[in-house]
């Protein structure tokens, strides 16, 4: 087992210049004369002042070194036919006796970044519980390893998460995610149930419950009218399916034909990231610099800029016994604890009694303000929902042995 070592992040100077040289040269695609240029995409107006900003005022070197102030490591992880996998980490070690460790998963098109603004959220105080942190780039994304080799799934990314717990010192710990993030983390809850003690989850995959599965819940959602805000929530759930994932059926069918965009113009990769961006938010107020420094951390990537995308094809095309399929996770798991988020601009939103068919639910919040990046746009209600949950006057306070780590 390799040690965890400190790490840097720094791009060459070759790799910044010939992202400006690249940028410098980008032909843009024409478009319709008209005033509501969103419902075919990426205005080209809004790609070209970003892709601008990029190669004239945004300051990577400043970004980097904002990075760097970070707790980042990096280490190595055995991977079971893989090997070894060089991961980096954020890695916040609290100093308070008896802090609860903290899987943060990120998901696409977010990375590490996302746990940034929670991190002096969840230091704990004589009041609040503290948490140990570890948040990965996941393999392929961010400044981790790029696989070569075909057939990395979820139980992949679930083994290479809970390795690294196991690494670091924590046998036991606590998960928390949203997107890719849902699935790694209910994976690691369904493989490894005697570590994984609790998740919480801000992205609620689940469907309506049955009477043959869960006879009291689906009497429940029989007799029960939904609110207003749950009609609202299964209107945008339908607009992301009619409208919203065709980038997810490419990348989960024939994710090479679409990396030659990626690999080849920086333009492409900005304008698929940004949408997603305005697309799945509730109004967040991004600056330039976020959107820049969110879609760099793709461009500039260990594993190239478009590994990211293989994600989609292998967990959907890798059925194994535990996972045959995605849909197994939005299934009842049934000994991890849950809390959830709900938000009313996710890119799915399901109705609160839906949410119970995941597993033992033993806190919920529902918030008027919020999408699919919430560690992002609702650090506030993420960290409340942690401490909410594990303080002394919580469902699962002393759940998680605490540790000092490694």
């Amino acid at each position: 087992m390799s040690s965890p070592e400190p790490y840097k992040i720094h791009v060459p100077d070759a790799s910044i210049e010939k992202l400006k040289r690249r940028l410098e040269d980008t032909d843009y695609p024409d478009e319709l004369e008209i005033d509501d240029q969103w419902r075919y995409g990426a205005p080209t107006s809004d790609v070209k002042r970003l892709a601008e900003h990029w190669r004239t005022g945004f300051d990577w070197r400043k970004t980097e070194a904002e990075i760097n102030e970070l707790p980042n490591y990096r280490k190595k992880v055995s991977v079971d036919g893989f090997g070894d996998i060089d991961l980096h980490f954020v890695w916040q070690k609290s100093e308070v006796e008896g802090a609860i460790p903290l899987l943060f998963s990120h998901g696409w098109p977010g990375s590490f970044l996302e746990v940034m603004k929670l991190l002096p959220l969840l230091k704990g105080d004589g009041d609040s519980p503290a948490f140990h942190i570890v948040a990965p780039s996941l393999p392929n994304f961010g400044f981790s390893q790029r696989i070569t080799k075909p057939g990395f799934a979820l139980e992949q990314y679930a083994q290479t998460c809970h390795r690294l717990m196991l690494d670091l010192g924590y046998p036991k710990y606590i998960t928390q995610g949203g997107d890719w993030g849902f699935y790694i983390t209910r994976t690691m809850g369904l493989l490894y149930p005697n570590a994984v003690l609790a998740s919480h989850i801000n992205m609620i995959r689940a469907h309506a419950p049955s009477f043959a599965s869960q006879p009291a819940l689906a009497l429940q959602h029989a007799l029960t009218p939904y609110s207003d805000a749950e009609k609202k929530g299964l209107e945008r759930s339908e607009w992301f399916t009619s409208e919203g994932q065709a980038y997810r059926q490419l990348q989960a069918t024939k994710p090479q034909t679409l990396s030659y965009a990626f690999a080849s113009s920086p333009v492409a990769l900005l304008a698929w990231i940004y949408e997603k961006l305005v697309d799945w938010t509730d109004g967040y107020p991004w600056t330039d610099d976020e959107i820049l420094t969110w879609v760099s951390i793709y461009y500039f990537s260990t594993a190239g800029p478009n590994a990211h995308i293989r994600i989609y094809y292998e967990a959907s095309h890798n059925p194994t016994a535990a996972v045959p399929s995605r849909e197994r996770l939005s299934e009842w798991i049934g000994r991890v604890k849950l809390g959830l988020a709900h938000f009313p601009r996710e890119i799915t939103v399901v109705p609160r009694v839906w949410g119970k068919t995941l597993g033992n639910v033993v806190h919920e919040s529902v918030n008027e303000r919020g999408g699919h990046f919430a560690a992002w746009e609702r650090p506030d209600v993420i960290s409340k929902d942690l401490r909410d949950m594990f303080g002394k006057k919580g469902p699962l306070y002393n759940v998680v042995p605490g540790k000092s780590g490694y």
